[in-house]
Parts: structure tokens; sequence; C-alpha cells
């Protein structure tokens, strides 16, 4: 029995989710930067993708859309969403002893529009 979702099987939104995710941290990859951790979770919440951009870990998280009737994918990452990846991401440093380099938030928006191919917009920095 899946606790996660009270006991359903997931549904399409969730299979939605981790094909975004997934063309997300190929995206992340494809320039350079090596994907560390995918669903890092803590009593704080869970991290998308975290990786490393040229010494800089980068906590990243991943928004998709089959639409845009309620914005762009990227848009759903509000202030008050911004202020807790913070967090988590002060969470994930201390949970591993440390990060010598800097630190930063990433979103990665994916519209995956029917019989369209699937568009990916990375925004680089949020709430920096």
């Amino acid at each position: 029995m899946d606790t996660t979702t009270g006991g359903r099987p997931p549904g399409p939104r969730a299979g939605l989710g981790r094909y975004g995710e997934d063309l997300a941290a190929r995206y992340l990859r494809e320039r350079g930067m090596q994907v560390l951790e995918r669903n890092w979770r803590c009593e704080h919440g869970e991290v998308d993708i975290v990786a490393l951009d040229a010494g800089c870990l980068v906590v990243c998280e991943v928004k998709t859309r089959s639409g845009t009737g309620f914005g762009e994918p990227v848009e759903a990452v509000t202030v008050a969403k911004a202020m807790r990846l913070r967090r988590l991401a002060a969470a994930y440093v201390r949970d591993r002893g440390g990060h010598p380099g800097g630190l930063r938030i990433d979103v990665v928006g994916v519209l995956c529009r029917r019989g369209a191919p699937p568009e990916v917009r990375h925004v680089v920095g949020v709430g920096s």
C-alpha cells in the first residue's frame, strides 16, 4: 500500500511530475551540471534535484504542467515556496556536513502540451 498518496495508486499527475523531473535532470546534465541527488527528503519537505554547477550547490525545484491555464510552470513557485526552498537548502547543507562553495535556488519549469514537444524553462537564482 502506498502511504504517500493515502493508499491510492499514483495518478496521472504523479506520472507527469516524475516525467518532468526526469526531463529536468537530463536538461541540467546536458548543461554541464552534476546531479547529486533527486527527491531528497527531510522533516521540512523535499528537494526535487540537488546538483553541482561549477562548485555551486544548486537546490532545484521542478514544476511540470500540461497547460498554462494556471500560468507558466515556473510561476507556481511563490515567494513563500522560495523561502521554504532556502530552508530546505540549509537543511541539506547541514545534513551533508557543509559545502565550501556557493549555494543557489533554481526552478525548472516543464510544459508538456499534448501533441507538442516538451518545453523546458530554467530560472537561475530564484529569490537571490
